[in-house]
């Protein structure tokens, strides 16, 4: 992890030092994101990988985008997403009961940086390609599951946050990814989207009971923006 951290501060180091000789703009995005957690479920005797749990929301934020030289250039945000999922309910052995439903909810901020080349198509309109890393920091990651022991039974309902508990299954607030994604620019409108591949381990704990049973995964996202640039220089 702090090898991958180095990484993203000397790619950020490398922006803060570059001079924008193109146009420089300012703005604000929102868009549909997509959240995905890649992980594995330590169970006896073994690693169980999980189906991966998508979770649906939006993204919101503030971007900056310069060019240096012809249409090369980057962008940075600032950025709030949301995402949520709910399961269906599931029998938690062999037997109809009992039974859980989990409701889960999920925020962040985070903080691209992509490198970027812009291709002028036709006149104010250009198409672009980027890529680079994505800084994450969590700020909830709460799972409220119900709880029915029997049909007709009383139903429970339990919450926890997934950062701030403790045991094999809490995670990381802090995460890295990697980012490819190409867009459109018709003036001063933007579309961009494209995928984040996760970097980092987010579960806190690497093993499992002290045996050779490792906790692992990763956290991807889909993203697709649309903003507007309200300042140019």
């Amino acid at each position: 992890m702090k090898k991958i951290l180095v990484l993203v501060v000397i790619a950020w180091s490398s922006l803060a030092l570059a001079h924008a000789e193109g146009k420089q703009y300012v703005g604000v995005q929102v868009g549909f994101s997509q959240p995905i957690t890649r992980l594995n479920l330590p169970v006896a005797g073994k690693e169980k990988e999980l189906s991966p749990s998508i979770y649906n929301g939006f993204k919101v934020g503030v971007v900056y985008d310069a060019t240096l030289v012809k249409g090369f250039g980057y962008s940075m945000a600032f950025n709030y997403t949301f995402g949520a999922n709910k399961t269906d309910w599931k029998s938690t052995g062999s037997l109809p009961y009992p039974r859980q439903e989990t409701h889960t909810q999920y925020h962040q901020l985070e903080i691209p940086v992509d490198w970027q080349y812009k291709f002028e198509i036709a006149k104010n309109t250009w198409f672009m390609l980027y890529t680079g890393p994505t800084l994450q920091c969590g700020l909830t990651y709460k799972d409220n599951t119900k709880e029915q022991l029997q049909p007709n039974g009383a139903i429970t309902t339990t919450t926890q946050d997934r950062y701030t508990m403790k045991g094999v299954f809490a995670l990381k607030r802090m995460n890295v990814t990697w980012g490819v994604g190409a867009g459109l620019q018709y003036g001063h409108y933007f579309l961009r989207g494209g995928y984040d591949f996760g970097l980092i381990n987010p579960y806190k704990e690497e093993m499992f009971n002290d045996q050779d049973i490792y906790t692992r995964g990763r956290f991807d996202q889909w993203q697709i923006k649309l903003g507007m640039y309200f300042w140019e220089k």
